[in-house]
């Protein structure tokens, strides 16, 4: 019979190891940066703050949730931003012609995933590389948005549905917009780490080649993935026209950076096959808190730009080193295990 530290001490590292990953590391940092922020910065641990770092979060988590899935299997979506500036002009032409806001706002996520299929299209049906072709979607959604609105903006909208995306839940603190975010974040997180659908993401990511062998229609799921990207960006293209009262051709211009780095803050790997929500999640909230922390420090925007490119290298370069180091631990632990022997 084992005894009970002997029974103890798999567990351990068992638990060491799990606290030792990339994820463990982003969700302690977004912690500490939380509590030292909150204790060294005025205002930043109030409850009002909290709510405007939530307003800042939303529209980049929504995207990132869907581009998390994406970077899994090995692939990339940068025209994300585009599609949400032309469904926001999408919308603000439809309310020009006097359509009802309760049609225009499902018809503007339907936009989404129809500009999401196009991306898909080209990159599973054609086999093009996605870089290119959401680079190039990246400039043909933005162009379309300024030929459908032009320079001019839409801010007529109902005092009803704007107020919902500035409000908060009964008379708590807690934004409206947190609802959404935390629904579709347990819809994403259950299909990528407890479904086939999300072994299957993570197996076309490792290697497409064998999880075609293996009965999984690789072409077909990344496909179904840039529509759901293209309808999710339709969904923030609407809170973001509604939350600022604005329809504009550059709507959420710029945006698709900080998605990216912290879809790769969060520890997904730019080659697939590797990453989690958790740690994805945490580095969104890291990344907005770092920014709103320099602004209450009257940083400019210049500098923020400079610290999402910086998160960006690191969130490339760090896991990648990470998993030499640990490749090169096991590779000495092995090598002392033999000359022992």
């Amino acid at each position: 019979m084992l005894t009970d530290t002997a029974k103890a001490g798999p567990r351990l590292r068992e638990a060491a190891r799990a606290l030792a990953t990339w994820d463990a590391a982003i969700i302690a940092a977004t912690a500490v940066f939380l509590i030292a922020a909150s204790v060294s910065v005025e205002h930043f641990g109030t409850a009002r703050n909290a709510g405007y770092i939530v307003l800042d979060l939303a529209p980049i988590l929504l995207l990132a949730l869907t581009m998390t899935l994406i970077v899994t299997t090995g692939e990339i979506d940068l025209s994300v931003a585009s599609t949400v500036g032309l469904t926001g002009a999408a919308m603000g032409a439809m309310w020009n012609g006097g359509m009802a806001l309760e049609a225009i706002m499902p018809l503007a996520v339907l936009l989404g995933a129809a500009l999401g299929a196009v991306n898909g299209l080209f990159i599973t049906g054609f086999g093009l590389p996605s870089l290119a072709v959401t680079i190039g979607t990246l400039a043909l959604y933005r162009g379309l948005a300024y030929v459908v609105l032009g320079d001019t903006a839409v801010a007529d909208w109902p005092r009803l549905f704007t107020g919902w995306t500035l409000g908060r839940i009964g008379e708590s603190a807690v934004p409206n917009l947190l609802v959404p975010l935390v629904v579709l974040a347990v819809v994403c997180g259950v299909l990528l780490h407890a479904t086939p659908v999300g072994r299957s993401i993570y197996a076309a990511g490792a290697n497409p080649v064998a999880a075609s062998y293996a009965g999984i229609a690789v072409g077909r799921l990344k496909f179904w993935l840039y529509v759901a990207s293209g309808a999710m960006a339709g969904l923030v293209g609407v809170l973001w026209t509604l939350r600022y009262s604005s329809a504009r051709a550059d709507n959420a211009a710029g945006l698709e950076l900080t998605v990216i780095a912290v879809v790769l803050l969060g520890g997904v790997s730019i080659f697939g096959g590797r990453g989690a929500l958790p740690g994805v999640l945490a580095a969104g909230v890291l990344l907005v808190s770092v920014q709103n922390a320099l602004r209450l420090a009257h940083v400019s925007t210049e500098a923020l730009t400079v610290v999402t490119g910086s998160l960006l290298i690191v969130a490339v370069l760090a896991p990648n080193a990470l998993g030499a180091l640990r490749t090169a631990l096991r590779r000495r632990r092995s090598t002392a295990n033999g000359r022992t022997a």
